[in-house]
Formats: C-alpha cells, sequence, structure tokens
C-alpha cells in the first residue's frame, strides 16, 4: 500500500471536501436569506401557494416563537441578473416585494436581504455623545 493511501485526509493537503449546500449553483431554487441562521436553534419550509413554486423557511427561536427565515424561490419562477434576484411571475414578485429590498447575490443560489433588521447594541453612558444638562437628573 502506497504512503498517500495510508495517510488519514487532513484538511488543506489535497481534498477539498463536501461543499455546503446552496453554495454551487446546481439546486432547483434560489434561496433568500431574511434573518441570520443564528438566531434559530430549528427550521423548518413549506409551500406556499402550488407546489414546487415558493417555499417559506421557518425559523425557531431559543424561546420557542417562530419566525421568517428566508424563502425559497424555484428557478423557474426567477432569475439572475447582474447580481441581482427577478421575478419572471406574480407569486415571486409578490415574495420580493414582501421583503421590501431587492435580495444581493451572496454565493450560488443564496441571495441576502439587504434590509434586514440588525439586534441593536447596548451604548453605556460611557460612550454617549450628549450629555446631560446641568441641573438635570440630580446633577448640580
Amino acid at each position: 500500500m502506497r504512503e498517500a493511501q495510508r495517510l488519514p485526509s487532513r484538511p488543506g493537503f489535497g481534498r477539498r471536501g463536501r461543499a455546503k449546500p446552496g453554495t454551487r449553483g446546481g439546486g432547483q431554487f434560489f434561496r433568500i436569506e431574511v434573518a441570520p441562521a443564528r438566531r434559530f436553534v430549528a427550521f423548518r419550509y413549506h409551500d406556499v401557494g402550488k407546489k414546487g413554486g415558493v417555499e417559506r423557511i421557518a425559523g425557531q427561536r431559543q424561546d420557542g416563537t417562530w419566525e421568517t427565515a428566508g424563502w425559497l424561490i424555484s428557478k423557474t419562477m426567477a432569475h439572475v441578473e447582474r447580481g441581482r434576484l427577478v421575478p419572471d411571475t406574480a407569486a415571486a414578485r409578490k415574495v420580493l416585494a414582501a421583503i421590501g429590498a431587492v435580495p444581493r447575490h451572496h454565493a450560488g443560489d443564496r441571495f441576502v436581504a439587504n434590509n434586514r433588521v440588525r439586534p441593536r447594541t447596548k451604548i453605556t453612558a460611557q460612550h454617549r455623545t450628549t450629555y446631560a444638562a446641568p441641573g438635570i437628573g440630580g446633577y448640580q
């Protein structure tokens, strides 16, 4: 047996490994990410309208509530033009209008909506740019 056959596979040595889903562009759907996956502990998807057209990806939060994590739009219902997803049918137009922003191409079949709500960071008193006026709030 040759030495190369006996060595275990190591990252960065010969093999590239498995590609993540949606990064190669060979699927039947375009995926639009509306909320980052790190917010959720579980995912489900279900058809909206006809089978195989538009599907909603629901994500379950840590507290058990559900939120729309993203959308799957069939490649027969939309196409990519200059890095943007362009709808071809009324159902796809309706979903993209509900998202509120033109999804930008990320990788493969994946798109990201730019209007995602980012969590608000807590600003401490020492980092504020405005200060309390003298005589207000117990300061004299």
